[in-house]
């Protein structure tokens, strides 16, 4: 098939799903008006991939002469390639602002982790890391929307995962595994094509039938998606520019009894491959999250700054400091992806030292700890952690400071349109050298971003992006990185002492 265009993407859609949204059963979602703005901004991505500029630049032709594919679903084989793969993931999450946390190129850079890892998914079970394979070239060869889910419902966290309704294996049959239970948090599952089933939580033994990897079509037979509230209510471009474009939509995903084929099986009943595929993934996944993460942290600094002209705060010194502050943020951030992409490279480069499944497995055992983190260095993944939950926080906090009251009273887009007000408004409402119409629009981006459903969404999806953030930070007590910054200090010690000695 080759790469889609945004009409077939939206086709696509219509597929006999059982998605509820707001009480009701939606089998065309791309017939839903609360959804509308995020499918045209994905089939706008999707024909972008065709733009005769823009195209080479987010898609990779296949050194055999095959049709060309996304270039998040590129596996490096050397610097060059490298630089080609985020540069595409780059354009696309700058297309977004970095505002849809879960574009295609997400979920594509899961699966170009796990096509990388295959010999690990395949050492107990061969067919296994097979299927892996099959599985990126089928997405390659098809351009598809994943979304993916990856952790259980919180029912009772005092209780193990039995008391969770998590989703798992309840039987098997020549055709595949049959699975029950449910999943979250499958964001842009209303509007993607596939969702997988990956780890996240490491199983204990006892949990076996827990212990499952897979991917199926969203409208799989037995499977319902049950969105939360949507936020696109009808509300104007003006008066929600963002929520009205990038709204992507949260869903648990719900099974009863469905049949996963054998070909679509990545891992079933084994823990300890379960656990190993966690922190065995180069990083693929984590340099495509803080390359969106740093579109995000751009976006909103500059959005800090429309803020201060418009309200004339650009000359005050305090203000002056705010913007500085994040200015230095966005420069850090640049700096991560760099070093990501050299780390994920290295890693890479290390994987490939040998075509034997033993040395992932060994690689994977000394790495221990949660996605790698832990004893080798994986920055992408630890600036998604701790550096950007906290830099999009500040982004956040400063733009409060900086709106203030203004951020609160913003006519509508209708209010401006009645000839009653329009003299009052282009009063009250300019700014130091812009209209009112403009200065309104300016906060209510503003307002958009940060509070309402939309921006209160975004800050606790920024929040959690990597995890529970108490208990990242505690990862990292006891790491290599620990073991080695105490040493340091030891021998800093030891040797003071012994100067004062002689």
């Amino acid at each position: 098939m080759g790469l889609r265009t945004g009409r077939e993407y939206i086709a696509g859609l219509n597929d006999g799903r059982r998605l509820y949204v707001n009480g009701e059963l939606v089998r065309d979602v791309s017939q839903m008006p609360a959804f509308a703005g995020v499918i045209r901004e994905l089939a706008d991505l999707y024909d972008l991939q065709h733009n005769p500029q823009i195209g080479p630049e987010i898609t990779s032709q296949p050194a055999d002469g095959g049709a060309p594919f996304p270039c998040s679903l590129m596996l490096v084989r050397d610097w060059p390639e490298m630089e080609r793969r985020n540069r595409g993931e780059r354009v696309r999450a700058d297309a977004v602002n970095g505002m849809m946390g879960r574009l295609p190129d997400f979920v594509n850079a899961f699966i170009t982790d796990f096509a990388a890892a295959h010999l690990l998914f395949g050492r107990n079970n061969p067919s296994f890391g097979r299927n892996v394979l099959n599985y990126f070239e089928f997405l390659r060869d098809r351009d598809l929307c994943l979304t993916h889910a990856l952790v259980d419902p919180q029912v009772d966290r005092t209780r193990g995962v039995e008391a969770q309704e998590a989703l798992r294996i309840v039987g098997e049959t020549s055709a595949g595994l049959i699975v029950s239970g449910a999943r979250m948090l499958a964001t842009l599952a209303p509007v993607a094509d596939e969702i997988l089933i990956a780890p996240f939580a490491n199983r204990k033994p006892g949990e076996e039938d827990y212990a499952v990897i897979f991917s199926i079509p969203v409208a799989t037979e037995g499977l319902k998606l049950v969105a939360r509230e949507t936020y696109n209510r009808g509300y104007s471009d003006f008066d929600r520019p963002l929520t009205t474009r990038y709204d992507e939509g949260d869903a648990l995903a719900v099974f009863d009894r469905v049949l996963v084929p054998w070909e679509r099986v990545f891992a079933a009943r084994d823990i300890e491959t379960y656990n190993l595929i966690r922190v065995a993934l180069p990083g693929y996944l984590w340099l495509n999250s803080i390359i969106r993460a740093t579109a995000k942290l751009s976006f909103m600094t500059g959005l800090a700054a429309l803020v201060a002209e418009a309200v004339g705060r650009t000359q005050l010194p305090r203000y002056q400091e705010i913007l500085g502050e994040l200015v230095a943020n966005v420069e850090l951030a640049e700096g991560l992806v760099i070093a990501g992409a050299h780390q994920l490279f290295d890693n890479l480069q290390s994987m490939n030292a040998s075509d034997g499944s033993a040395v992932q497995e060994e690689s994977a055992k000394r790495i221990g700890g949660s996605h790698g983190t832990l004893n080798r260095g994986l920055v992408s993944l630890t600036a998604a952690r701790i550096f950007f939950p906290a830099a999009h926080q500040k982004a956040v906090e400063s733009l409060r400071y900086l709106g203030s009251s203004g951020l609160v009273i913003t006519p509508t887009e209708r209010d401006f349109e009645n000839p009653d007000l329009q003299e009052t408004l282009a009063r009250h409402f300019k700014g130091p050298a812009i209209s009112a119409r403009d200065r309104v629009r300016v906060m209510k981006l503003a307002w958009d971003a940060i509070s309402g459903d939309f921006g209160g969404r975004q800050l606790i999806y920024e929040f959690f992006y990597a995890g529970d953030p108490f208990n990242n930070r505690l990862l990292y007590f006891g790491s290599r990185r620990y073991r080695e910054c105490l040493e340091r200090a030891r021998r800093a010690l030891d040797s003071s002492l012994a100067e004062s000695r002689s």
